[in-house]
């Protein structure tokens, strides 16, 4: 009976899952046509995101949420990029359809809604001075701060869903906010930002271009980074290249979409230059674990790993079911989306992610029975070997499946491709870059 009831239940399930998420042989090749359905699952989310900055709508939300989910999911794992260097959108869209879905179950299961650090209900705060005076916690409505009163539901509803780091709501208390090194005076700013976009746009094209010189792994068909027919020590020597050019693509990227949205913001919107504070704080220095994942690492995708995993950890097994659970809702975080990729699921993205929870605790045992946190020198090369060493084996994960041979950036807006990589080949008479560096072995 219960064998029976567990084969309807996995029949059910199955089913369910293969309607919002096709084989790769059955998913909808992406046309001029039908292009303009990618935008469809963001309508029933911007409502989600209206609703959450309004009073008395929890049930709603709550019956709102499977639709928000389902379109997300349906739309963006069932319409596939088939160019092969286009695949690499496939997963774009995975991690979209991902953050859309944590966006609408954060808004979705927070009775009260999506609160700002000093409100008692959406859009009312709390009178500190009536506070003061009697004890008692007076709350006052709070205008939109849209400029025009017939779009301030857009207004709220679109700032709620782009704060993705929380800062000035309650969900986002106690997040690490990077020291700001620029002036605050808005022609320097955006004068520092610029530099900073022109900077990051070169660093990326230029580890972008070196990846794509590796043979298969710079191809839409992938390779591994792990090349067998070199001797051991250029073998490993080009595999950490390749992941530490992959680690800080993935930072420089981050810092380049930045810089341009807060140019954006700050230049069209009006936005205050206080409002975009660094979103990496030299990750590279770290010399702590926690350091790094707490504090330097980017925390635009925190709130999504809580509500993949964190919260549900914390209610099985409190700080530490947060902590491993937070890292496991990362690891499928990354894999759900590398899916879409048509290439199959690889345990090995989660596990690495599930790994830094018990690596934590290593530094959290070293702290109580040394009396000593980890730090200085030894520190940093402990961070160095759990990244770089262990996190090899997550880079190869992607370069097999095509990561590397993506469409990044056209060869038309590539300094790199265009000028340097020309010039050093013409210095070295046409040899081959990677040929000519191992060539002696």
């Amino acid at each position: 009976m219960w064998l029976r009831v567990y084969l309807k239940c996995h029949c059910i399930v199955h089913d369910v899952f293969r309607a919002l998420v096709p084989e790769p042989h059955e998913r909808i090749p992406i046309t001029g046509i039908n292009i303009l359905y990618l935008l469809f699952p963001l309508l029933p989310l911007i409502y989600m995101g209206y609703l959450a900055r309004r009073p008395d709508t929890f049930t709603l939300r709550l019956l709102l949420l499977p639709l928000v989910v389902a379109v997300a999911v349906g739309t963006y794992f069932r319409f596939m990029w088939t160019e092969p260097h286009h695949n690499i959108y496939n997963w774009g869209q995975g991690l979209l359809a991902e953050a859309i879905s944590a966006k609408a179950i954060d808004f979705a299961w927070r009775k009260e809604g999506m609160l700002k650090i000093d409100e008692v209900r959406p859009g009312v705060a709390r009178n500190s001075d009536a506070v003061k005076a009697n004890g008692d916690a007076h709350a006052k409505p709070v205008t939109s701060d849209s400029a025009t009163p017939t779009l301030a539901w857009l207004y709220d509803a679109l700032e709620v869903i782009l704060s993705h780091r929380g800062l000035g709501w309650k969900f986002g208390i106690g997040i690490h906010v990077p020291r700001e090194e620029r002036s605050l005076e808005r022609n320097s700013f955006l004068f520092a930002t610029l530099i900073s976009f022109v900077g990051n746009y070169m660093i990326f094209d230029l580890l972008e271009s070196f990846i794509k010189l590796v043979p298969d792994v710079g191809t839409p068909h992938g390779g591994t980074i792990f090349k067998a027919e070199l001797p051991f020590f250029y073998r490993y020597a080009l595999s950490t290249a390749i992941h530490v050019a992959t680690g800080s693509c993935i930072l420089t990227a981050f810092k380049l979409f930045y810089d341009l949205i807060t140019i954006f913001a700050v230049l069209l919107v009006g936005s205050s230059p206080s409002a975009w504070p660094p979103v990496l704080d030299h990750p590279w220095q770290s010399d702590s674990l926690h350091i790094f994942w707490s504090k330097r690492w980017h925390q635009i995708l925190r709130e999504i790993f809580f509500v993949f995993g964190g919260f549900l950890g914390k209610i099985i097994a409190g700080k530490f079911g947060m902590l491993f659970g937070t890292f496991i809702g990362s690891g499928l975080y990354h894999e759900f989306a590398a899916y879409a990729l048509g290439r199959g699921f690889d345990t090995v993205v989660p596990l690495f992610f599930a790994l830094q929870a018990p690596l934590l605790l290593c530094e959290k045992v070293w702290y109580r029975y040394t009396g000593y946190r980890v730090g200085g020198l030894y520190g940093r090369l402990w961070v160095y070997f759990c990244i770089i060493i262990l996190g090899q084996p997550l880079s190869n994960s992607w370069h097999r499946r095509g990561l590397g041979g993506g469409l990044m950036l056209p060869p038309s807006l590539s300094p790199a491709r265009q000028l340097i990589i020309p010039s050093v080949r013409h210095s070295l008479n046409g040899t081959d870059i990677l040929e000519f560096i191992v060539g002696s072995t």
